[in-house]
């Protein structure tokens, strides 16, 4: 925990979050700082130290950084003047003369008499741990979570996904409370009496004033209880939670379906540019980028089930056939787009010089492929596929309205013409809750293909 400590006040950034969140324990170190604060004059050492330097080695470091500059100017065609390289030459002399003096102070034992040092060399006793861990127990795990880059690391995404669903639930309501559509004029009708109108605003609570509503939502969505909609009574938790399997099903079916088709043909597409292979392939792709999903959807009723009779027109929970029209519809649109990325993206990886290398080495092409070039292009490829699966996790309105599909799209379609506030609030917030999962998936498999980034996360732990 010493370490972890040391670390974190080490960066400008966390120092002061690390007071903030130890601030009770904070109160007895400090307190303890100043009754046994160590002994020593630090700065009267540093400068013992200094007058020991000879003004000899001083003028050397001087000139070696002044050459430095110099050549650096140079090279950069800079142009600086000649005052401007000395002062930034002095500069950097004079840090080389206090990182050299302070390490030499180090080995002897002596420290800097620092407050955030004093703290760590308690916290790194045992007993004072023990002691004090029920006063700095959010301290103690911040600081254990840095300890553990992944963990870390996730666990900050968790923590932004909560100020997204806040902003996105906050910014949702405002524009709803400032729309000029009424709900209890669309619900009771235009046939109704005012005084019908302001009871139906009392019992939800739409007399109130803007903050005590936003206040309202904003609890109701961190407690779990949305309530029931304006519209139907329904309970709003239960209404999602039952929609929520079928956009799922529908969302996984078509992105495998998506990711079979579409990354195959992206790889041969690069392997063989300008052939035969590779202008079938983008012509393909490019007919299912334009053609509309509610318009293919239509010809997909028209020909598989009107004409062929071979799947249901609309969806029912009871034939899973039902679910491969929506399935291949959705799949289609979504295939032009990771296959066009997965070309692109091959284009880029397999011109690099390590390819050319594993080809001198005599590698199959498969080899090359499988093991070099495909790994180094799925960074593109993978932020296109949880863009698109974040997307349709929402879900696809537009093909739900299509096969009559009661999901998450249309559910949140029919109740924004209301409009019926509690209920597109957890339609929101659900759609926000499965976007930043998605994204805190797409991160981690970043750090799984690309080394760099575990490399940074370890050094931010």
């Amino acid at each position: 925990m010493e370490s972890n400590y040391r670390k974190a006040t080490g960066h400008k950034g966390t120092h002061l979050l690390v007071i903030l969140l130890g601030l009770p324990l904070h109160f007895i170190t400090f307190f303890l700082y100043l009754i046994r604060r160590p002994s020593g004059d630090y700065e009267q050492a540093v400068a013992s130290e200094k007058d020991n330097l000879s003004n000899d080695l001083r003028e050397k470091w001087f000139l070696d950084y002044l050459s430095q500059e110099q050549a650096k100017d140079k090279a950069f065609q800079l142009s600086q003047s000649s005052e401007a390289l000395e002062q930034t030459a002095r500069q950097l002399t004079t840090d080389h003369e206090s990182r050299l003096v302070a390490a030499h102070l180090e080995k002897k034992g002596i420290k800097p008499n620092r407050y955030a040092d004093f703290t760590a060399d308690w916290i790194g006793r045992p007993l004072f741990f023990w002691i004090t861990a029920i006063l700095g127990v959010i301290m103690y795990v911040y600081l254990a979570g840095r300890s553990q880059s992944f963990a870390w690391f996730v666990f900050g995404r968790l923590v932004q996904t909560v100020f997204v669903i806040l902003g996105v639930a906050a910014f949702v309501f405002t524009i709803l409370y400032i729309s000029p559509l009424d709900p209890a004029r669309n619900i009771l009708g235009v046939e109704s009496t005012p005084e019908q109108v302001a009871n139906f605003n009392r019992i939800y609570g739409l007399d109130q004033p803007y903050l005590v509503q936003l206040w309202n939502a904003l609890h109701s969505l961190f407690t779990f209880d949305l309530g029931t909609s304006f519209a139907g009574r329904e309970n709003i938790t239960a209404s999602i939670a039952s929609k929520f399997p079928v956009t799922l099903t529908i969302a996984l079916f078509s992105l495998l379906m998506a990711i079979i088709i579409a990354i195959p043909a992206g790889i041969v597409s690069a392997l063989r540019p300008n052939t035969y292979w590779d202008y079938t392939f983008m012509i393909v792709a490019l007919i299912g980028l334009s053609i509309p999903s509610f318009w293919q959807g239509l010809l997909f009723i028209l020909g598989f089930s009107i004409n062929l009779q071979w799947f249901p027109a609309t969806y029912s929970t009871s034939n899973w056939l039902s679910l491969v029209l929506p399935i291949a519809v959705l799949g289609t649109s979504i295939a032009a787009s990771i296959a066009r990325m997965t070309r692109s993206s091959m284009l880029e990886v397999i011109h690099e010089d390590y390819i050319v290398t594993a080809k001198a080495k005599g590698l199959t092409e498969l080899q090359i492929v499988s093991k070099h070039a495909l790994k180094n292009a799925m960074i593109p490829i993978i932020t296109v596929i949880g863009l698109l699966f974040g997307g349709m996790l929402g879900g696809a309105a537009i093909t739900e309205k299509v096969f009559n599909i009661s999901g998450i799209g249309s559910y949140i379609v029919d109740k924004q013409f209301i409009p019926d506030i509690p209920a597109l609030l957890g339609g929101v917030v659900y759609i926000a809750i499965a976007i930043s999962l998605v994204n805190l998936i797409i991160d981690i498999l970043y750090a799984f293909y690309d080394p760099r980034i575990r490399s940074t996360m370890k050094k931010k732990g």
